[in-house]
């Protein structure tokens, strides 16, 4: 929490960057499962969105808040999220026509 709320240290106190890091641990634990079962499209989707929650948190932390400066603590997640957030909806058409060419096999 040091390097990253950078802007306004004050407001961030042990519980907030405790919530954090049990935020980052369970993402981190989805993303993990997403990659060892890359075809459950549900998870697939809450992969995306936790990519989507994280890039929403540092722009709102960034651009709203004015808790964080936009230093390379901060633009490290931003480029992960967004890249991944690319990659992941590229991805998604993939499976798409992976379940679609599925179903004309089974009919």
């Amino acid at each position: 929490s040091e390097k990253l709320y950078t802007a306004s240290p004050g407001l961030v106190n042990g519980l907030q960057a405790r919530t954090f890091g049990v935020w980052t641990l369970l993402s981190s634990v989805i993303r993990c499962l997403c990659a060892v079962d890359i075809r459950n499209r549900t998870l697939y989707h809450i992969t995306l969105f936790t990519f989507f929650l994280a890039l929403a948190h540092f722009l709102s932390e960034v651009f709203i808040y004015h808790t964080a400066a936009l230093t390379i603590g901060v633009m490290a997640p931003l480029m992960v999220a967004s890249f991944s957030i690319m990659g992941l909806l590229i991805g998604l058409q993939y499976l798409e026509v992976e379940a679609l060419s599925q179903n004309k096999k089974k009919n």
